[in-house]
């Protein structure tokens, strides 16, 4: 098997070297990870200069490389520029919740859209800024209720949340805002964005927001089809008259 790992933290990322060095076991890896920190910018490709593609010996005994651009596009030169197939796109471990509405805004999450437009598995994962070694050490829990579940046979791409402490793993559905933020004015015409929790407890844990702040990890399925089914249904009597 093939796998393919990337994130929006940047290669530099210190969890990059374990969770290679984890998914190795079962396969051949590629990382390709951005040369730069690109958190919230979602599905963004550069259409308006080349990139920069290096390679990077971080990784001892895993091949690798740097990409000046978005998550979206590591994926994209993985598959379109190295000319390879992939049984699974791993986007993480991010350093931070991806959770609720913050999931458009977010690289990691991205990755995995990205790869589905592709046509292969993807997986995003992200855990509580604080630690990556409690995310680390349930990897293997969740690989196997993968397996055991056959999720990806039902479902080709996935969004994951590890809290510091997991109670368990639930499968959720998208929750409300969990990030929001203020604007700063720093000077003449400069305004900088700082973020903020406002989370607000449903009580409800079939949601990823809800079920994270619980204990749970959080295994969400994700699709990359716009369309409002429900609506869509409604209205496409229309196309008769």
């Amino acid at each position: 098997m093939r796998f393919l790992i990337t994130n929006d933290d940047s290669i530099e990322s210190k969890v990059l070297p374990p969770l290679a060095k984890w998914v190795s076991q079962f396969g051949e890896v590629i990382v390709i990870a951005p040369k730069q920190e690109q958190s919230g910018k979602s599905h963004g490709i550069e259409l308006h200069r080349p990139l920069e593609v290096l390679e990077s010996n971080l990784i001892p005994g895993i091949r690798a490389y740097t990409v000046d651009s978005t998550p979206a596009d590591c994926v994209r030169f993985g598959v379109i520029g190295l000319n390879q197939t992939y049984d699974l796109v791993i986007s993480g471990i991010n350093k931070g919740l991806n959770i609720g509405l913050d999931i458009a805004y977010s690289g990691t999450a991205g990755a995995v859209f990205e790869a589905a437009c592709l046509g292969i598995p993807a997986v995003a994962v992200s855990t509580d800024p604080g630690d990556f070694t409690s995310a680390l050490e349930h990897l293997d829990m969740i690989r196997d209720f993968f397996v055991r579940n056959d999720l990806l046979g039902k479902n080709s791409i996935y969004n994951i949340n590890i809290p510091l402490n997991s109670r368990g793993i639930r499968i959720t559905r998208q929750g409300g805002p969990y990030y929001s933020d203020d604007f700063f004015h720093q000077g003449g015409n400069l305004y900088r964005q700082m973020g903020k929790c406002v989370f607000t407890d449903s009580g409800n844990d079939e949601l990823d927001t809800d079920a994270v702040m619980h204990g749970y990890i959080s295994i969400m399925p994700l699709t990359i089809n716009k369309t409002n089914m429900e609506v869509f249904q409604t209205l496409s009597s229309l196309n008769k008259e």
